[in-house]
């Protein structure tokens, strides 16, 4: 087996794991499916880590994952596919930095993989052993690759600094209540 053919095969093996992976974290999130809590319940789950609309937030994150990573299993619109993955694991490794690093500890080391695996992917591209390889690559050119990259991390700032503000806001108030609070009253009082 040539180098090149070690390459394909290895791309294709990175792509069905991570793709395989992340379709099935969208189908919990979607349907339910594989112990998960189908739209409602993660809705309800992104509401609270301060994702809102809640409902929206899961759909969009389910489809991410779940049309990503179905995508990038076939290397199908790989840029696409890998840009939208990536941007799925930012938004979860925002609720999870706070736990620090490892997976164990609440961490975000699990969601950072597979954003850096699928970001690895859109940049590399799918190999020949693909869809996209198949189709001529009519939906995996090199100007995609930055266009996708950039259009994610775009949204994905904004998504992530709107949740961050959400998050912000409540410990904002409260420490302003409690200067008022603790603020002496005015003479004559």
């Amino acid at each position: 087996m040539s180098a090149f053919d070690r390459r394909d095969l290895g791309l294709l093996l990175l792509r069905l794991g991570t793709g395989g992976v992340l379709a099935a974290h969208g189908a919990q999130k979607l349907l339910g499916w594989f112990g998960g809590h189908g739209i409602e319940g993660t809705g309800q789950f992104m509401e609270s880590v301060g994702y809102a609309p809640g409902k929206a937030s899961a759909t969009a994150a389910g489809l991410a994952e779940a049309g990503g990573g179905t995508l990038l299993a076939l290397g199908l619109a790989t840029p696409a596919a890998g840009a939208a993955a990536a941007g799925a694991m930012a938004g979860a490794s925002a609720v999870h930095a706070p736990n620090g690093f490892f997976n164990q500890e609440g961490g975000f080391e699990y969601a950072a993989t597979l954003g850096l695996a699928a970001a690895g992917l859109a940049v590399t591209g799918p190999g020949r052993l693909s869809l996209d390889h198949a189709l001529g690559h009519v939906v995996d050119r090199g100007w995609m690759v930055p266009a996708a990259l950039g259009a994610t991390a775009a949204a994905t700032a904004l998504v992530v600094g709107a949740r961050n503000k959400r998050l912000r806001k409540p410990e904002q108030d409260e420490a302003a209540e409690d200067r008022f609070e603790s603020q002496e009253p005015l003479s004559g009082e």
